[in-house]
């Protein structure tokens, strides 16, 4: 069976070179402003879905909660396992399968980890696996970009350095979704990755979610969690409930 392009790219060691420099502090930062406002309890079992390295799990863990990650890149497990303890524990897993059932008081799916796959029936098998994994009245955390603000700004071409690697990365919109396609060489070797995730808005979310179960508590616009403004906002963060 063929890969998708997420399985090739994110199983590749390219993809955490060009984005090696992603903000670590960013990142703690819009987690300790998300655990501020939901307050969860200590030893709350929370599910970090496509968890990557584990680098939002691990942190998680370090305050005090049961943190499960799971990821679709095994080479990504591989790594995050070596972080593994008594409550943190990482394994492989396709989002679309709900796995646990009933079991997780939060979900937390952060820095756009949704709409990769080909139809809008698979986004919505995630939705609906997230709410079987969850107990009820659990609470579901969707942080994506704000297509909005974003696509009009959209770069048709740039280049990035990393590691003595020039990215030659050029974006579009096709049929619905923000597609990214990126060239490079190393070593003599020329390769040829892609990113496509669904270009979904605010209101296609709420119309997703409230029909697959969940109440929309608030929406947030930034990793500070102000307000979400559609011409303004960098983020679109939805704070869902399980109904």
């Amino acid at each position: 069976m063929e890969c998708t392009w997420f399985e090739n790219w994110f199983d590749s060691n390219y993809y955490h070179i060009l984005y090696g420099d992603r903000n670590e502090l960013e990142a703690e930062a819009f987690l300790d402003n998300l655990l501020l406002l939901l307050k969860p309890l200590k030893g709350a079992r929370i599910h970090d879905l496509c968890c990557g390295r584990g680098r939002h799990a691990i942190l998680l863990n370090k305050k005090g909660y049961e943190v499960t990650g799971t990821d679709l890149s095994s080479e990504s497990i591989h790594f995050a396992r070596q972080f593994e303890n008594k409550t943190l524990t990482f394994f492989v897993s396709d989002m679309r399968e709900p796995g646990r059932i009933d079991y997780f008081d939060y979900v937390f799916n952060l820095f756009t980890s949704f709409g990769y796959f080909n139809s809008d029936e698979e986004h919505e098998q995630v939705i609906r696996a997230v709410h079987a994994s969850l107990k009820p009245g659990g609470t579901f955390v969707l942080d994506y970009l704000n297509t909005t603000k974003a696509i009009p700004l959209l770069k048709p071409f740039e280049t990035k350095k990393a590691k003595g690697i020039e990215f030659q990365i050029r974006k579009s919109v096709e049929k619905g979704y923000i597609v990214k396609d990126i060239q490079f060489e190393d070593k003599g070797k020329k390769y040829q990755f892609m990113e496509r995730v669904r270009a979904y808005s605010l209101a296609d979310f709420e119309l997703l979610l409230t029909k697959n179960g969940f109440n929309i508590l608030s929406v947030k616009g930034n990793y500070a969690l102000h307000p979400f403004n559609p011409a303004e906002s960098d983020r679109l963060i939805l704070i869902t409930q399980k109904s």
